[in-house]
């Protein structure tokens, strides 16, 4: 019988004391492969996100998503006693994560090098609008503005027409996951080559810019400034968004055998042999006749009836999807990334699973997202305090 792997990311202890979505998304990210993540809340009203969007049980169903796999300490980090007693902890952790704004953890006596000469080991995610370092450095920063200069809410529009967002806060998920990629590989530097601990320092701008393309080596090299192109995908075609009866389909006909497959699948065998469209750089010279084309195709057709027909000529297409339609698909279900999970009041509320899959170590939903301060009296015991100890903390509002 093969012996049960240990999670990836067992006996990492992570302190989080972000708030909302970038620090924690990393937190979770981080918990979900093992990690023991210990979240640090204010005293009261905790992390805000316990009351954002949709409600239930008088909890915010995202926050059973954020912070699964953690557990919570209400702490009051503005009290100098609050302050020590998360040194103690940090003193003891692999990973410390905060998205404060620049100087907060100095303020509290925590900046990098006085946490170093408590843990030489211990790695630093810091999360900002602009980073540690420059000019911005002080300037407030939320994802949305990340998103901006980041370069993405430009080309987020119709052309001619007011630039809009992603629709989720992709900035401040973007950051995260950078912010764990710097995780990982600080604990196997430290691991691996017997490294110190170091300081990650991800600016919400600078990770939205690392994932935009050309944008920068086409302006660099020719002077372009990329505009906005709605659905289209600028210089690649056909690749875009058409019209059907019912909705719309996302068709990527860009590859050169694709493009034939695609213009013999919707009668137009002229467009298949034309020498010019071989390529994709005459079929972008002639993307409004192709893509006209194709809408003329999609347009009396149901969605399922163009993507039945695109599936079988082999051209990769999709529908494009409502929370609904991902919550009805089974190849979503058969992937398990569509889970159950309890919240602490006894709620069963579906869920994302978790990403990336791996083959020997997969990530596991072994906590329910917690309430304001379940676990801060066992980390406090963990810490060596008696219940008396405990108990004069929370009666000067240390802890709760």
């Amino acid at each position: 019988m093969q012996a049960v792997s240990p999670a990836a990311l067992a006996g990492v202890r992570v302190i989080e004391m972000g708030q909302l979505i970038a620090g924690p998304f990393a937190g979770k990210t981080l918990g979900d492969f093992g990690a023991e993540v210990i979240k640090i809340e204010p005293p009261g009203r905790g992390d805000p996100l316990r009351g954002w969007r949709l409600l239930k049980a008088g909890t915010s169903v995202w926050w059973q998503v954020q912070s699964r796999n953690k557990r919570s300490l209400a702490l009051d980090l503005r009290q100098p006693e609050g302050q020590a007693l998360a040194r103690q902890l940090i003193a003891e952790a692999d990973v410390l994560i905060e998205n404060f704004r620049p100087g907060t953890l100095e303020g509290w006596d925590m900046a990098p090098a006085q946490l170093h000469a408590l843990n030489p080991g211990l790695v630093i995610l810091r999360v900002s609008g602009y980073g540690q370092s420059g000019p911005y450095r002080d300037l407030p920063g939320f994802g949305v503005v990340g998103e901006a200069m980041g370069g993405l809410r430009h080309l987020t529009a119709e052309p001619g027409r007011v630039p809009v967002r992603v629709g989720v806060s992709i900035g401040d998920t973007l950051a995260a996951l950078h912010g764990v990629i710097g995780v990982l590989l600080a604990l196997y530097h430290r691991k691996a080559h017997g490294g110190p601990g170091q300081v990650i320092d991800v600016a919400l701008h600078e990770a939205v810019f690392n994932c935009m393309e050309s944008l920068i080596p086409e302006y660099s090299a020719f002077g372009a400034v990329r505009q906005p192109a709605g659905s289209a995908l600028p210089g690649i075609a056909p690749s875009n968004a058409y019209p059907c009866q019912d909705g719309w389909v996302l068709v990527a006909g860009n590859g050169d055998s694709i493009f034939k497959r695609l213009m013999q699948a919707i009668g137009r065998a002229d467009l298949a042999a034309a020498p010019d469209l071989a390529d994709n750089a005459g079929r972008v010279a002639r993307v409004d006749e192709i893509d006209a084309a194709i809408g003329a195709w999609t347009e009396p057709r149901t969605v399922q009836a163009v993507l039945d027909a695109l599936a079988a000529a082999r051209v990769p297409a999709g529908k494009v999807y409502t929370a609904r339609d991902i919550a009805e698909d089974p190849h979503y279900r058969a992937r398990e990334m569509i889970v159950a999970q309890r919240t602490r009041d006894g709620d069963v509320v579906e869920v994302p699973g978790v990403v990336p899959k791996l083959s020997v170590t997969p990530g596991t939903l072994r906590r329910s997202a917690p309430h304001l301060g379940d676990d801060t009296d066992a980390v406090l015991r963990e810490l060596g305090l008696d219940a008396a100890q405990i108990a004069a903390l929370r009666q000067r509002g240390i802890v709760q």
